[in-house]
């Protein structure tokens, strides 16, 4: 029975994760760069200076937390496995030239992300505890013109996010962090579970401003830590980096033939493993990072989706572009490896001993651990949304016991209901951010000819 259940779920993602998805997440993208002019590009040190530097309104504004807890909150959730064993998987069957098809994603996804935070602060609302609640959710049933079209699409994005929260944000998380430990240390599963089960009660039963705090902590660090390793694996071939960008160009239009033990890839793997592996990494256009952007604390929607956009940035035009320079400069690409064992071959022929898998696998410890955290939000708005305010707490205890579940269990249907939730989620998000297009664009100028009036 679970065979055939299987087999018809993935069926279900083949016709969900074809290409006709891929290139309506980014031809939404393309749409919305064009309607906003490029904004992502030209206003992206604003946008940075807002997140990072700035951080915080001057003065106290309606919110649960600030710009750059709200983006670290959503970072957390998208920098993951994604980075590191998603890349490293893209380049092994798509060649080196699915890193710029991943470029495309994350340059067209920073428009997609623009619009989501956009939308998600204008239309959030107070719930009875008196937090901020915003998502695809709120601004499908309080933007769309058909109100009754709008609150369908509005629950079935809900729903979706909710079950893809206890997958992809939760067992599947904590299975591939007891994987890594007892593969390189021996920990057993159970042990690593039970870990993980209360660090993460430990910090998400104290709601979006526990997450916050800590996400503030952990984001940066781990970020940090990863992109100097990875850097210094780059910078000891630093004579190479201009032909490397030049053949991840050349390798989109005309992909390498079989050398080695890779096996040879077309345009379209290229194409296709780039993007799929480029959405999966930055989420852009799945609906998720504006559950977080709706809780920060501004008064105007352009403000916080200006930093939320500079999170598909970091993710996948800092970090992916990392590990994928670091893959193609070593030259392990070609080794047959794929997922992250290409990645750690690559650490590991840069430094020194065994300090490149330590760094891969500790990396990957704490990016799985942030998703935790950051889908927890993701899933406890979701439910809340669905179920009303009073199913928060016990959302918050069930989602810490499933992480102890997910680290001992086997995971094969779990991860296919995961990617078929992610996929469904897209669906209801993308119609919104389609048909509210024109909301996006009037706040955008609107506030666009406020910051020029102020100079």
């Amino acid at each position: 029975m679970q065979d055939a259940l299987l087999g018809w779920i993935n069926a279900a993602n083949g016709l969900i994760w074809g290409p006709p998805m891929l290139l309506l997440l980014v031809g939404t993208g393309i749409y919305l760069s064009f309607r906003l002019r490029f904004l992502q590009l030209w206003q992206l040190g604003h946008a940075l200076y807002l997140g990072l530097i700035k951080r915080k309104e001057d003065t106290p504004e309606p919110g649960d937390i600030s710009h750059f807890q709200a983006l670290m909150t959503a970072l957390a959730a998208t920098v993951g496995t994604g980075n590191i064993a998603g890349v490293a998987t893209a380049i092994a069957i798509g060649g080196p030239g699915a890193l710029f098809w991943m470029w495309m994603t994350g340059l067209f996804g920073m428009a997609t992300k623009y619009a989501e935070a956009v939308l998600a602060v204008k239309y959030r609302v107070v719930d009875e505890a008196g937090a901020m609640c915003g998502g695809p959710m709120y601004y499908l049933s309080r933007g769309l013109k058909n109100a009754k079209l709008g609150r369908a699409l509005g629950l079935a994005f809900a729903f979706f996010a909710s079950i893809a929260a206890f997958g992809i944000g939760n067992m599947v998380q904590s299975n591939s962090v007891a994987d890594a430990l007892n593969s390189s240390f021996g920990v057993p599963h159970w042990i690593t579970g039970v870990t993980l089960a209360l660090a993460t009660a430990l910090v998400i039963l104290g709601g979006i401003k526990g997450i916050a705090r800590a996400t503030s902590v952990l984001v940066p660090i781990m970020i940090l830590a990863y992109v100097a390793a990875a850097g210094v694996v780059v910078a000891l071939n630093w004579r190479g980096i201009p032909d490397i960008v030049l053949f991840v160009f050349r390798d989109a239009f005309a992909p390498s033939a079989a050398v080695g033990g890779f096996a040879g890839a077309t345009i379209m793997q290229a194409m296709r493993y780039g993007v799929a592996r480029g959405v999966f990494s930055n989420e852009a256009g799945l609906g998720s990072s504006p559950i977080a952007a709706a809780a920060a604390q501004t008064r105007d929607p352009v403000t916080q989706a200006l930093v939320s956009m500079t999170q598909t940035f970091i993710d996948t035009i800092v970090v992916c572009s990392l590990t994928g320079f670091a893959i193609i400069s070593t030259g392990v690409w070609t080794t047959g490896k794929t997922g992250a064992q290409l990645t750690t071959a690559a650490f590991s022929h840069g430094l020194p001993g065994e300090l490149g898998g330590l760094i891969v696998t500790l990396s990957l410890t704490l990016f799985a651990y942030s998703t935790l955290l950051g889908w927890s939000y993701y899933g406890e708005k979701s439910v809340e949304y669905l179920l009303g305010v009073r199913s928060v707490k016990p959302y918050r205890v069930l989602f810490s016991l499933v992480v102890a579940v997910g680290a001992v269990a086997k995971l094969e249907l779990v991860w296919s209901v995961s990617d078929l939730m992610n996929g469904l989620m897209a669906v209801p998000n993308l119609i919104g951010l389609l048909a509210l297009s024109g909301v996006v664009t009037a706040e955008t100028t609107r506030y666009l000819a406020q910051k020029r009036q102020a100079k």
